[in-house]
Protein backbone atom coordinates (compact mmCIF):
# COMPACT_ATOMS: atom_id res chain seq x y z
CA UNK A 1 0.00 0.00 0.00
CA UNK A 2 1.31 3.44 -0.92
CA UNK A 3 2.14 5.76 1.90
CA UNK A 4 -0.13 8.75 2.19
CA UNK A 5 0.99 12.37 2.45
CA UNK A 6 -1.17 15.42 3.10
CA UNK A 7 0.21 18.63 1.64
CA UNK A 8 -1.10 22.10 2.45
CA UNK A 9 -0.04 24.76 -0.06
CA UNK A 10 -2.18 27.44 -1.67
CA UNK A 11 -0.07 27.94 -4.82
CA UNK A 12 -1.54 25.87 -7.70
CA UNK A 13 1.84 25.70 -9.47
CA UNK A 14 3.54 24.33 -6.36
CA UNK A 15 0.67 21.88 -5.86
CA UNK A 16 1.25 20.52 -9.37
CA UNK A 17 4.99 20.16 -8.73
CA UNK A 18 4.40 18.33 -5.43
CA UNK A 19 1.89 16.03 -7.08
CA UNK A 20 4.37 15.13 -9.82
CA UNK A 21 7.30 14.65 -7.42
CA UNK A 22 5.51 12.53 -4.85
CA UNK A 23 3.46 10.40 -7.22
CA UNK A 24 6.63 9.55 -9.17
CA UNK A 25 8.25 8.62 -5.86
CA UNK A 26 5.40 6.22 -5.10
CA UNK A 27 3.38 8.20 -2.59
CA UNK A 28 -0.36 8.78 -2.52
CA UNK A 29 -1.00 12.45 -1.89
CA UNK A 30 -3.87 14.65 -0.88
CA UNK A 31 -3.51 18.41 -1.36
CA UNK A 32 -5.32 21.09 0.60
CA UNK A 33 -5.18 24.65 -0.70
CA UNK A 34 -6.68 26.07 2.47
CA UNK A 35 -4.86 25.04 5.62
CA UNK A 36 -7.97 25.72 7.68
CA UNK A 37 -9.48 22.56 6.18
CA UNK A 38 -6.98 20.57 8.25
CA UNK A 39 -8.32 22.11 11.45
CA UNK A 40 -11.63 20.27 11.06
CA UNK A 41 -9.89 16.86 11.03
CA UNK A 42 -12.04 15.59 8.15
CA UNK A 43 -9.32 13.65 6.37
CA UNK A 44 -7.82 10.18 6.29
CA UNK A 45 -4.87 10.01 8.66
CA UNK A 46 -1.67 10.39 6.60
CA UNK A 47 1.83 9.05 7.14
CA UNK A 48 3.09 12.67 7.17
CA UNK A 49 1.96 16.27 6.73
CA UNK A 50 3.85 18.79 4.59
CA UNK A 51 2.77 22.34 5.43
CA UNK A 52 3.73 25.60 3.82
CA UNK A 53 4.08 28.30 6.44
CA UNK A 54 2.47 30.97 4.29
CA UNK A 55 -1.10 29.81 3.63
CA UNK A 56 -4.30 31.68 2.92
CA UNK A 57 -6.42 32.12 6.02
CA UNK A 58 -4.40 30.18 8.60
CA UNK A 59 -0.65 30.26 9.24
CA UNK A 60 1.05 26.90 8.66
CA UNK A 61 2.72 27.08 12.07
CA UNK A 62 -0.72 27.43 13.71
CA UNK A 63 -1.89 24.34 11.82
CA UNK A 64 1.20 22.48 13.00
CA UNK A 65 0.48 23.46 16.63
CA UNK A 66 -3.11 22.29 16.20
CA UNK A 67 -2.13 18.94 14.66
CA UNK A 68 0.46 18.30 17.38
CA UNK A 69 -2.12 19.09 20.08
CA UNK A 70 -4.68 16.56 18.82
CA UNK A 71 -4.65 12.97 20.04
CA UNK A 72 -5.39 11.68 16.53
CA UNK A 73 -2.55 13.51 14.77
CA UNK A 74 0.06 14.27 17.44
CA UNK A 75 2.35 11.41 16.38
CA UNK A 76 2.14 12.07 12.63
CA UNK A 77 5.31 13.77 11.34
CA UNK A 78 4.88 17.40 10.26
CA UNK A 79 7.39 18.97 7.87
CA UNK A 80 7.23 22.74 7.50
CA UNK A 81 8.28 24.57 4.33
CA UNK A 82 8.99 28.30 4.05
CA UNK A 83 11.05 30.89 2.22
CA UNK A 84 11.49 32.63 5.58
CA UNK A 85 15.01 31.99 6.91
CA UNK A 86 13.61 31.89 10.47
CA UNK A 87 11.48 28.81 9.69
CA UNK A 88 13.73 26.55 11.76
CA UNK A 89 13.00 28.34 15.01
CA UNK A 90 9.30 28.76 14.24
CA UNK A 91 8.94 25.12 13.20
CA UNK A 92 10.64 23.92 16.38
CA UNK A 93 8.43 26.13 18.57
CA UNK A 94 5.31 24.85 16.78
CA UNK A 95 6.31 21.21 17.36
CA UNK A 96 7.17 20.34 13.76
CA UNK A 97 9.29 17.26 13.22
CA UNK A 98 11.40 18.89 10.53
CA UNK A 99 11.57 21.82 8.11
CA UNK A 100 13.06 22.92 4.83
CA UNK A 101 13.82 26.45 3.75
CA UNK A 102 12.79 27.35 0.19
CA UNK A 103 14.25 27.00 -2.29
CA UNK A 104 15.23 23.41 -1.60
CA UNK A 105 16.42 20.49 -3.68
CA UNK A 106 13.83 17.85 -4.57
CA UNK A 107 16.25 15.16 -3.44
CA UNK A 108 16.46 16.78 0.02
CA UNK A 109 12.66 16.92 0.35
CA UNK A 110 12.24 13.28 -0.68
CA UNK A 111 15.04 12.17 1.64
CA UNK A 112 13.41 14.01 4.54
CA UNK A 113 9.98 12.51 3.85
CA UNK A 114 11.47 9.02 3.43
CA UNK A 115 13.24 9.41 6.77
CA UNK A 116 10.07 10.41 8.60
CA UNK A 117 7.81 7.76 7.09
CA UNK A 118 10.50 5.09 7.46
CA UNK A 119 10.74 4.20 3.80
CA UNK A 120 13.65 2.13 2.66
CA UNK A 121 13.25 2.78 -1.05
CA UNK A 122 15.75 4.54 -3.25
CA UNK A 123 14.97 8.13 -4.10
CA UNK A 124 14.07 8.22 -7.81
CA UNK A 125 15.89 10.43 -10.26
CA UNK A 126 13.50 13.05 -11.64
Amino acid sequence: MKQHLIIADDDPGIQDVFQLIFERAGYRIEIFSNGGELMNSCFELPDAFILDKQLSGVDGLDICRFLKSQERTKNVPVIMLSANPAIGRGAEEAGADDYLEKPFKIHDLLAMINKHVKRENVIPKL
